[in-house]
């Protein structure tokens, strides 16, 4: 397997995670607390119409990387 083959299916799957991550939390099903804060930090309360798009299209480039590498293969 190529490096970037690893690669991009790596950073597919995370950036799969994180839209999830986004859109759960805009929808106000997932509720997760800040860390590593530098100035005044406060939970995101309530649904969020622009982080449920920010996390389909970070699921949808993800899906779009996740799929690139795996058809890109070279074949043995």
């Amino acid at each position: 397997m190529s490096a970037k083959v690893i690669l991009s299916t790596t950073a597919g799957v995370a950036l799969t995670l994180l839209g999830l991550l986004w859109f759960l939390q805009g929808a106000d099903v997932l509720h997760v607390p800040p860390i590593l804060c530098v100035a005044n930090c406060e939970p995101l309360v309530g649904g969020s119409t622009t982080w449920m798009i920010a996390g389909f299209i970070g699921v949808l480039a993800g899906v779009v990387l996740i799929r690139w590498g795996t058809k890109h293969r070279p074949s043995a």
